[in-house]
């Protein structure tokens, strides 16, 4: 018995407000009653001891220790700047005033 009828999916446009032809009407209780049984195995297989996740893979965080290492002083990174202001690259405008 399918799990959802022509008339139901007539009833169903006739509520969103769409305009089904009967051919659509045909084709999208076919498909409308395949995804509700597959729905339905899916729930069978749900099993209440499995717990919920966001993943089926476990997920871990792939991080290296911080350490000290020497860098560019300020004075070193400005220096291949074509425009510097106040210890700052200077870079030219492109909002207004008041954006």
């Amino acid at each position: 018995m399918p799990a959802i009828s022509r008339d139901e999916v007539a009833h169903l446009a006739r509520l969103s407000r769409l305009a089904l032809s009967e051919s659509e009407l045909d084709q999208f209780a076919g498909q409308l009653d395949s995804i509700l049984s597959h729905v339905r195995t899916i729930s069978e297989v749900a099993a209440a001891d499995v717990p919920p996740t966001s993943s089926p893979n476990p997920a871990t965080n792939v991080t290296r220790p911080d350490e000290v290492v020497p860098c560019l002083t300020s004075e070193q990174a400005l220096s291949g700047a074509p425009a510097v202001e106040e210890q700052r690259f200077l870079v030219p405008q492109i909002l207004g005033d008041g954006e």
